[in-house]
């Protein structure tokens, strides 16, 4: 039997998004989606909350029975361009770009640290 979050995944490929595309999009941790599947675990409300706002298309009925269609069948469009967006959403996207910006900093940091205490134990 299918559980939400297989469901949820059936959505994310439909929508052509990775996992981690998908994750960043609803503002969750980076691999929430993926580890949720891993232990077949059930989605919080509140990040079911969020995926709805971001992807109102997607019908809650199907996301948590199973039952009816995927989509919705009357849902507007997204706003492909970011000015569209509503300045909640410019904020909440703005705020994930500078974290992942700070994040592959570190990561690049941290990266470059090990290279130069290779170095210098060699010499």
């Amino acid at each position: 039997m299918l559980k939400t979050i297989d469901r949820l995944i059936q959505f994310i490929n439909h929508a052509g998004l990775s996992a981690r595309q998908f994750d960043l999009s609803i503002g969750a941790s980076n691999g929430y989606t993926l580890r949720m599947k891993k232990n077949r675990a059930s989605i919080g409300s509140d990040v079911i909350e969020n995926i709805l706002r971001i992807y109102p298309q997607l019908n809650v009925v199907w996301l948590l029975t199973g039952e009816g269609a995927m989509l919705k069948e009357k849902s507007e469009p997204l706003p492909l361009d970011f000015d569209q967006l509503p300045r909640n959403k410019q904020e909440e996207i703005e705020t994930i770009i500078e974290n992942k910006i700070k994040e592959r900093q570190r990561d690049e940091l941290e990266r470059l640290m090990k290279e130069i205490r290779s170095e210098l134990k060699k010499t």
